[in-house]
């Protein structure tokens, strides 16, 4: 009983063992991503190995590998390093058939395996730019298209003006295991295309370092404009005048034609034509019309008119600039009248001297008011004083005179009124 007892427990312990043993020996590997053209390498490891031999093979299920054994006749694949717990191999100049599952495997009982996906990334080719046409001409509608082939995944195209991105549409072809991509750009040209880059770039997870573009440089034919520009804003007589004749075209307009209200210019002596300008030496009143330049190339004429107006030249001479030999000196009372009262003689004006000023004459004016107000109500109190206070007025006639019997009663009775009036007395002012 015992015997049998410790011969389970050995078997127990045995197999613990082993499946201990066992169960640390699984390989180990990596997903892997190469560029086409580049070399990457693929390693299997494990924790533990009682000596059990690794082995890689390929998409294809050919041993590549087994140990440190090479098996597959290819050149493009080394061995890197071998040992007991791992087993690393490179693969250069990959290409895209290389692409797939690689399977590691440890050779136990049973055979346990590991697989590596191998991506492989496909180098987009450098762009071209079709449809561009030199020269274009000012209306036309072309339509530019860049294309690029090989891309894997599928590459993404951008367009910029100069440097500013503008959008185009997209295209996607697959082509294999690789695709091809087409961008197209509409335009309506007119004379800003002139001289603009269009680039055409490529946008790629392969494309780290060097990013691949193709530019273009659209050349657009066009009309001249003309302006015409002036030297003075008010010319006046005695003056040296200058017009000139500014136009722009493509290709470069032929030299410029002057003419005078619709004829040749009067005076060639005065009036001198130098390229695109036309300078007056003198003006005179003579020089008063309208002047027209005219400029074209095979693509069309164009002109432009400047009305010429000659203004009197100044009476008045312009004040010198030449200090006097016998500086006056200033009169310092007359600046001390007039520092506080005129602000314009010292250049520095007080910026609240109108509202003082404005303070100032409404006082005066209120109090000249109050005293005509005054006036008036005085001599109203008086006029009414004066009315209610009339009398009757006394002369020193004989009063009664006419009822004396003689002259000697009349000049008595005379006296005795006057007597008698001096009490009725009325005072004048």
């Amino acid at each position: 009983m015992n015997l049998k007892s410790n011969l389970i427990f050995t078997l127990y312990t045995i197999y613990g063992i082993l499946l201990k043993g066992i169960s640390g020996q699984y390989p180990l590997v990596q997903n892997m991503t190469v560029t086409e053209g580049g070399t990457v390498n693929m390693t299997c490891r494990v924790e533990y190995n009682d000596n059990t031999s690794l082995q890689w093979s390929n998409p294809a299920q050919q041993t590549l590998f087994f140990g440190d054994k090479k098996a597959l006749r290819d050149n493009r694949i080394e061995l890197v390093r071998a040992s007991s717990s791992e087993l690393t191999i490179s693969i250069s100049d990959v290409m895209l058939s290389d692409e797939g599952m690689y399977t590691c495997s440890l050779f136990t009982m049973p055979v346990r395996t590991a697989k590596a996906y191998l991506t492989v990334l496909g180098v987009p080719e450098k762009p071209e730019i079709d449809g561009l046409t030199n020269p274009a001409m000012e209306g036309d509608h072309i339509t530019l298209t860049c294309m690029t082939q090989g891309s894997k995944p599928a590459a993404d195209l951008r367009w910029y003006r100069n440097e500013k991105e503008i959008k185009g549409a997209k295209e996607v072809n697959a082509s294999g295991k690789t695709f091809t991509v087409r961008s197209s750009l509409q335009l309506h040209v007119d004379r800003n295309d002139d001289g603009v880059a269009y680039t055409c770039k490529v946008d790629h997870v392969a494309l780290t370092q060097t990013p691949q573009q193709a530019t273009e440089v659209l050349e657009v034919h066009y009309a001249p404009r003309v302006e015409i520009t002036n030297s003075l804003v008010v010319p006046q007589e005695g003056q040296y005048f200058k017009l000139e004749c500014v136009s722009k075209g493509n290709p470069s307009p032929d030299p410029v034609k002057w003419t005078k209200d619709g004829a040749e210019l009067p005076d060639l002596d005065r009036m001198i034509v130098e390229g695109r300008e036309l300078t007056f030496t003198s003006l005179n009143k003579t020089d008063n019309g309208t002047y027209r330049c005219e400029a074209g190339n095979h693509l069309g004429t164009n002109s432009a008119e400047y009305v010429l107006y000659v203004y009197d030249s100044p009476t008045t001479p312009p004040p010198s600039t030449t200090p006097p030999l016998h500086p006056i000196p200033p009169d310092p009372t007359a600046l001390l009248g007039t520092h506080d009262s005129d602000p314009t003689v010292t250049g520095n004006r007080d910026p609240n001297a109108v509202g003082q000023h404005g303070t100032d004459h409404a006082l005066i004016g209120g109090v000249v008011a109050v005293v005509v107000f005054v006036t008036l109500c005085l001599i109203i109190v008086l006029g009414r004083y004066l009315a209610r206070h009339k009398g009757t007025y006394l002369t020193n006639e004989a009063k009664g005179a006419d009822d004396a019997p003689d002259a000697d009663t009349a000049i008595i009775n005379a006296e005795g009124n006057h007597a008698h009036a001096e009490e009725k007395k009325e005072y004048f002012i």
